[in-house]
């Protein structure tokens, strides 16, 4: 697992409850729960709104997701395409066949099963590209929603904070309450404003980002794949691909 986002999301409120309390404020100030109920109930359900139900069905398994998905690194994948390149330039693409049940990531052993069953190659590019594109597209949706609900929270802490000025209007006859009424009127606007930039859109950031990271492995795998189905000499396997890895893991792979 990864946990830049739970660094960043806990950094985050960190400093602002670290504020609070150096200013001499309490923190359960503004633990509300009418406020709490309306900023993040409302924008999860204006998220949902804006699509279809399929996003809604899907909003648990990706908010989980955003927290614990696994970003894998090229460096074991070019090693292990650069060893089945070896074996198949010694022994035979079919020598392969008792190796890919080992493999771990899904989507090469699919691809390797094809390139062994002798599957034109044109074929094997076009049926592995279509699926990354899916993923790219399914990915993009997902953090969309995320994105929105970024942009609902702030609006909707501020009909929290319009219904909390009503109600305090509606009680003018008490003014020792007022100062404290209408304190809790911003609470709503904050908790929009801050789910938004603390919780929503980094969220929709690091969906983003992991799912690019998935998807260039996937290209890579298919580099790979089509370079040993080609019978390509395993060097040149392993410059092409390192010439795909970003500028870190290509230093790591000289190193």
């Amino acid at each position: 697992m990864d946990p830049a986002l739970s660094i960043g999301v806990g950094g985050a409120l960190v400093a602002i409850f670290g504020a609070m309390i150096m200013e001499g404020s309490n923190p359960m100030a503004i633990m509300l729960i009418p406020s709490l109920v309306l900023v993040f109930v409302g924008t999860i359900s204006a998220g949902i709104g804006g699509g279809v139900m399929r996003d809604a069905k899907a909003f648990p398994k990706q908010l989980v997701r955003a927290f614990t998905a696994k970003v894998s690194t090229p460096d074991s994948l070019v090693e292990t395409l650069v060893h089945f390149a070896e074996r198949a330039r010694r022994e035979g693409i079919l020598a392969l066949e008792d190796e890919i049940s080992q493999v771990d990531d899904p989507f090469l052993r699919r691809g390797l099963s094809m390139a062994i069953d002798g599957i034109d190659p044109e074929e094997v590019a076009e049926i592995l590209g279509a699926e990354v594109d899916t993923k790219r597209a399914t990915g993009k949706q997902a953090a969309k929603l995320f994105e929105s609900m970024g942009g609902y929270a702030p609006t909707i802490g501020i009909i929290g904070t319009v219904l909390g000025l009503i109600h305090v209007l509606g009680n003018l006859s008490e003014p020792t309450k007022l100062g404290g009424e209408i304190a809790s009127a911003f609470v709503a606007t904050l908790w929009g404003v801050l789910s938004a930039n603390v919780f929503w859109l980094p969220m929709a950031s690091r969906l983003k980002r992991v799912n690019e990271i998935e998807c260039d492995h996937m290209d890579l795998a298919i580099e790979g794949i089509l370079a040993i189905q080609a019978g390509s000499n395993p060097r040149l396997i392993a410059q092409k691909l390192a010439s795909l890895l970003p500028v870190e893991e290509i230093k790591k792979e000289v190193a």
